[in-house]
């Protein structure tokens, strides 16, 4: 007799967390928070360039650029960090064109040595100036085609480790080494994540939070598969896309009983999408749910001026307001909105300040959510076959010249 289904029974918290120690012990980026930072400080101190760009796509850029578009306005620092991250002419040409390319360090990065969109524009840079020892530095796994053209030419390298996937890599060299080189404090960076994962699995309030939420996600996910995070800062635009890719390819998946698993990631920002997405959140289907992103201290004191306009004094009560306070009002007033209806599923999360402890802390959070929802979903979390058959066709494509 055959027998096949997909009831996939709710799981226990206790059966949840002892499968996420098992896989614990092969899936890397747990234990990233734990890795030296030695090597990156290190090599950081060699570098005279003032522009550093990031050649990479996905997973090699998205966590880096989370954390730098968090910090850099609240950090003085004298390096420029650039990101080449798409075959869009126009985007690589106008980049480009904005630096002095004899001043600036190349990091190269790719898992697997061979990503298209990496390369082709590691050509291109090629093409206008010689990358080598002095201006270029790879960051890839061990065996890599990549790695052996490094070896090639001399130029250094740093791992990506094997059991580490490019989306949850934010915390190995792929993040930590060109944050490191513009003079971003990674050890404080590493000292949030190891918060974060010390929290967890210590079964202090962070097991209870996360297993509740993945939880929730997953049992209502029928009802309310939009999850959409709303953060209520510009310096969050990079946490977001971030967050769309770590969600999005971790946990589209067909399940271990062949049927297909989803949770739709949003992300928008506050205030802005107050007057456009908000809209569809309060009176549209109620197939969302929201986490609200708070920053409680902006470090920053801009006010609004006390300026009488004509024909608008009765403006006037927003006078010698900070900023950072209207903001904040603003996001309270979009959770008490959201509350006050009773039938959208919201959290809150608060930053407690613009630090690298705490956008460190936030994106581990995340990770480690990401991997819970797997397990209830019955998916691998690590993988993404339908991102590799478009790689495969493109590759076909190109090698055959049709195009």
């Amino acid at each position: 007799m055959k027998y096949k289904n997909n009831f996939n029974p709710s799981i226990s918290d206790e059966v949840i967390f002892d499968e996420i120690l098992e896989e614990k012990k092969s899936i890397g980026y747990y234990n990233l928070p734990f890795c030296s930072t030695a090597d990156y400080k290190t090599y950081a101190k060699t570098v005279t360039q003032k522009n550093i760009v990031v050649i990479g796509i996905g997973g090699s850029t998205l966590g880096t650029y989370a954390i730098y578009k968090f910090l850099k306005h609240s950090r003085d620092l004298d390096k420029n960090l650039l990101f080449l991250e798409t075959t869009d002419p126009i985007d690589i040409k106008a980049k480009v064109a904005s630096i002095d390319l004899s001043d600036t360090l190349f990091v190269v990065i790719s898992k697997s040595g061979t990503t298209v969109e990496t390369i082709a524009i590691f050509k291109y840079i090629n093409a206008l100036i010689t990358c080598n020892s002095t201006n270029t530095v790879v960051v890839t796994e061990d065996g890599s085609k990549l790695k052996t053209f490094a070896e090639k030419n001399n130029i250094r390298s740093f791992k990506i480790p094997k059991n580490v996937g490019g989306r949850f890599s934010v915390f190995s060299a792929v993040g930590l080494l060109p944050l490191a080189i513009v003079g971003i404090d990674i050890d404080k960076i590493l000292q949030g994540a190891q918060k974060s994962h010390d929290n967890f699995f210590q079964k202090k309030e962070a097991y209870e939070r996360l297993l509740k939420k993945a939880r929730f996600l997953v049992e209502y996910k029928n009802s309310f598969n939009i999850n959409v995070v709303f953060s209520y800062s510009s310096r969050l635009e990079g946490f977001n896309k971030w967050y769309i890719q770590l969600w999005g390819e971790s946990l589209g998946k067909v399940d271990s009983n062949s049927v297909r698993q989803g949770l739709t990631p949003v992300g928008i920002i506050g205030p802005i999408d107050q007057h456009s997405f908000l809209q569809l959140v309060i009176e549209g289907k109620r197939d969302k749910t929201l986490t609200v992103i708070k920053v409680e201290n902006f470090d920053n004191d801009l006010k609004i001026p006390s300026v009488t306009l004509d024909g608008l004094e009765e403006m006037d009560y927003l006078d010698n307001l900070n900023f950072s306070s209207l903001i904040k009002n603003q996001a309270d007033a979009t959770i008490e909105a959201i509350n006050n209806l009773h039938d959208i599923p919201c959290d809150v999360i608060t930053i407690e300040g613009i630090n690298e402890s705490a956008i460190a802390a936030l994106m581990y959070e995340f990770e480690l959510l990401t991997s819970l929802c797997g397990k209830f979903m019955h998916v691998n979390t690590y993988n993404q076959p339908g991102v590799e058959s478009g790689k495969v066709i493109l590759k076909n494509k190109l090698n055959k010249g049709d195009i």
